[in-house]
């Protein structure tokens, strides 16, 4: 053999674990795009879960508060004569009403319910942008993975480079992925 050939021989040495800890990344990069992803989608169903939630009490409420109002507005001309038991009916109703506004002891409150589908839309936006994140990510990889195996079968060095630039801007997406996919949005 040629000294020629063992370099070759060497350099496909370097590029095969290149690709093997390209492939690495890759498995991680892509495992963490799907559970971002099924983090959205469950978040995106609590959300709607809870926005449901939410239009039922502000349903219920509406018509409590008309039912209390079409009491006042059948004796608004003559208030003494609401019978006693309707008038505190209507009281009651009025309460619940106001009840159903705001329900800080079982978090289920129009206000409350509110506030978590806004917190489970931020974490399903969140997760959003780290499945993009790791989208990216991949894809970087594995167009470097396809230039590793053409540097190797060529032997042009500058592909090499090549696939190591891509193979680092995928492990910057992923890293973005997981600590601060909000960062950039593309």
């Amino acid at each position: 053999m040629s000294g020629g050939h063992g370099h070759v021989d060497s350099s496909n040495k370097k590029i095969a674990l290149l690709v093997a800890i390209l492939a690495a990344l890759l498995a991680v990069s892509e495992m963490g795009g799907k559970s971002s992803q099924t983090n959205a989608l469950s978040s995106h169903i609590d959300a709607s879960n809870i926005w449901s939630f939410f239009q039922s009490k502000t349903i219920r409420q509406t018509t409590l508060r008309t039912a209390a109002e079409e009491v006042e507005a059948t004796f608004k001309d003559s208030p003494g004569t609401v019978p006693p038991a309707l008038k505190a009916q209507a009281e009651r109703w009025r309460q619940t009403a106001q009840r159903y506004e705001t329900e800080p002891d079982t978090n289920e409150g129009r206000k409350e319910l509110a506030a978590r589908a806004k917190a489970k839309e931020a974490h399903r936006d969140r997760s959003m942008a780290a499945y993009h994140m790791f989208e990216y990510g991949s894809a970087c990889f594995q167009l470097a993975i396809v230039l590793a195996g053409a540097a190797a079968l060529t032997t042009v060095v500058w592909l090499t480079f090549l696939s190591v630039g891509l193979g680092v801007l995928g492990f910057g997406f992923t890293l973005l992925a997981f600590v601060a996919p909000t960062l950039i949005h593309l």
